[in-house]
């Protein structure tokens, strides 16, 4: 095991995949019919899709509707994804310091992988399928010694797992409200992630021991 092992969320934490999504949704709205506004879909990522699916279809169609989704991505959503600011430098850092980065997101795990390769990051570990606590869960099991993210539930996650919660108001919360919602270290994006993991180091490999 990594002497050092730092957790990362995906979607508007590394990557930028709003573009990708949307035309997902569009692609999914065309062949199937159903009402689904992209630009909210996409204003809100974070949670699971079968979470965001229950906002616009009947219980019934959630999962079919969730599964299509996630085959059309594979054709329409990995090339709409983008790396974010800072994203490259972050995941080197941690690999220059001896870590292992280990991914842990919502998305299919496999979109993720695909996601990954196509913004040129390169991660350890990759688990999708994972939201919450479900994240805590996993942090925990790979003895992550922070975890980066997004959203409140990214925070909820690495305190779970008694690591460090770096966040990003990169996607639909702001740095107040990242704050406000017991982030541990709020970044105005992930390049100021390598200074921080510099001057920290002792502290993040003195919290996973």
């Amino acid at each position: 095991m990594a002497p050092l092992v730092i957790g990362f969320d995906l979607d508007m934490t590394l990557v930028d995949s709003r573009p990708g999504i949307h035309a997902t949704v569009v692609a999914l709205v065309e062949e199937t019919g159903v009402v689904i506004d992209p630009d909210v879909v996409v204003s809100r990522l974070g949670p699971p899709l079968e979470e965001e699916m229950a906002e616009w279809v009947p219980a019934d169609q959630v999962d079919p509707l969730s599964d299509r989704f996630r085959e059309l991505y594979s054709a329409f959503g990995i090339e709409g994804t983008f790396p974010l600011p800072g994203a490259a430098e972050a995941l080197d850092a941690v690999h220059n310091a001896g870590g292992q980065i280990l991914v842990v997101t919502a998305k299919y795990e496999p979109n993720a992988w695909k996601c990954l390769a196509q913004a040129g990051l390169v991660a350890d570990v990759g688990v999708g399928g994972r939201h919450g606590a479900q994240k805590g869960e996993t942090l925990a099991e790979h003895r992550a010694a922070a975890y980066v993210g997004d959203t409140p539930p990214d925070i909820d996650a690495a305190h779970l797992a008694d690591a460090i919660a770096l966040a990003v108001p990169s996607g639909p919360f702001t740095a107040a409200e990242l704050r406000a919602a017991g982030a541990d270290i709020v970044l105005e994006t992930l390049l100021e992630f390598p200074r921080w993991l510099s001057a920290s180091l002792g502290t993040v490999l003195e919290q996973r021991d």
